[in-house]
């Protein structure tokens, strides 16, 4: 294999113990800074009853206490930050459990280093300076755009910063221009793939070789089908706004996981109800560690994302951990067109809007794309025969969720008592779409 596919050899092919021993070194510094400008931090170590002085290297991790969405929802907008926040040069954004968002804040260090993480990401594809990277996932407060626009600048790809949507013009850069790298939602690479299709512009013809596709669950399946389309290779990549972005963990070319950047973050799984560590290669939820970030620095965060890490060698020559897919969660949240969805928050919605809590959410996937339908029951009082009236309210409050979440829902209104009724739990959500092999 060409050294060419490393963007920074001498860390990702870093001996496994050298690895973990630089795991130790900056685990011990981190925990320090995190106890020493967090007091709410520092409050829930206190009530552990553990100390800096009590974490010797990466084998004392699991005295750490846990950090969930929650304390990010409750610490909101800033009271997870570690540095002044005139040190602080961005902050990136998704969307909370109940509409208070998660804001993550970055000094220029933090940005570097998550840059950088996603540079090693596209060399991985085979990303060099003579490669034209397209940029199709959205910018602003999402991370995918910032994020592999800042790694595709460090490579030195000419980049294109599309950013989502207006598909004419994305194949009109990317005939123009020939793009060669594409970044996107794997749903988005697949709509862009029958929008040149439709145009009689065959795989041959376009320039692309490789495509990153992150920020929503896909199959295998449907990687053959982008891949056929695009006539490309085409890699996962993985990340969350509240550890960085995406370039926490990425595929090489044997795409049989995605290796962690392990020099960064500290990955770990539990099992999800009891908070017991899991020795590698047993499934489990996701739980990362912050080793260097500055002003946003997660200890033991809980991702919710159920997944198994495997230290097998890799042919790729990497020996950072690999994570496979996701596969599934272990909370309700839901993953619709790259956003975060949880169910609460229509709920809470809907009580806003004066409707009752009777409500059944839809998601599938026509085309390639995602389909969020929303069923609300009316009350005695709201039901109306017009079918001018109802179908203006169906249109209010499809705004007041898209306000919410920041994807266009359809709404359809009911009438009383026509959503089944449950005895335990509430069965609030179907999601129809085929997300797992």
């Amino acid at each position: 294999m060409s050294e060419k596919r490393y963007y920074q050899p001498e860390i990702e092919t870093m001996p496994t113990e050298q690895i973990k021993a630089l795991q130790s070194e900056k685990l011990i510094k981190q925990v320090k800074h995190v106890y020493d400008n967090v007091p709410y931090y520092r409050g829930l170590m206190d009530k552990k009853g553990v100390k800096p002085e009590d974490i010797h290297g990466i084998e004392d991790l699991y005295k750490l206490p846990f950090l969930t969405k929650d304390d990010l929802r409750d610490q909101y907008p800033d009271g997870l930050v570690a540095v002044p926040k005139s040190e602080c040069v961005r902050i990136q954004s998704t969307s909370g459990t109940t509409g208070r968002r998660v804001v993550a804040f970055y000094t220029q260090k933090d940005i570097d280093l998550w840059e950088e993480c996603c540079a090693r990401a596209i060399v991985a594809v085979g990303g060099t300076n003579e490669d034209v990277c397209q940029v199709a996932y959205g910018y602003g407060l999402f991370t995918g755009g910032p994020g592999l626009n800042g790694g595709s600048h460090k490579v030195g790809c000419l980049t294109l910063p599309m950013s989502s949507g207006n598909t004419d013009r994305q194949i009109q850069f990317m005939t123009d221009l020939g793009a060669t790298i594409l970044c996107c939602t794997p749903s988005y690479a697949a709509y862009l793939g029958e929008s040149l299709k439709e145009k009689g512009i065959s795989p041959e013809q376009n320039t692309l070789k490789a495509g990153i596709f992150g920020a929503e669950p896909w199959t295998e399946e449907m990687r053959r089908d982008i891949e056929k389309l695009l006539g490309i290779k085409a890699y996962d990549i993985y990340g969350l706004t509240e550890i960085s972005g995406p370039g926490v963990s990425f595929e090489c070319e044997e795409q049989n996981g995605m290796h962690i950047n392990e020099d960064h973050f500290l990955a770990e799984t539990i099992d999800p109800d009891t908070g017991e560590v899991l020795p590698e290669g047993s499934k489990g939820e996701l739980v990362f560690t912050c080793l260097d970030k500055e002003a946003f620095p997660l200890l033991r965060y809980r991702t919710r994302d159920i997944c198994v890490l495997k230290r097998d060698k890799c042919s790729c020559g990497r020996t950072h951990v690999r994570m496979c897919k996701p596969m599934g969660r272990s909370d309700d949240m839901l993953i619709i067109r790259g956003v975060n969805v949880f169910p609460s928050q229509i709920e809470t919605v809907l009580l806003n809007e004066g409707y009752s809590p009777n409500y059944k959410i839809e998601v599938d996937r026509v085309n390639n794309t995602d389909t969020l339908d929303v069923y609300v029951e009316l009350t005695e009082g709201q039901f109306s025969d017009t079918v001018k009236a109802i179908t203006s309210a169906e249109k209010s409050l499809a705004n007041a969720i898209k306000t919410m979440l920041g994807i266009n829902p359809a709404v359809h209104l009911v009438p009383p008592k026509s959503i089944a009724r449950s005895e335990g739990k509430a069965v609030r959500v179907t999601d129809k779409r085929k997300l797992h092999d």
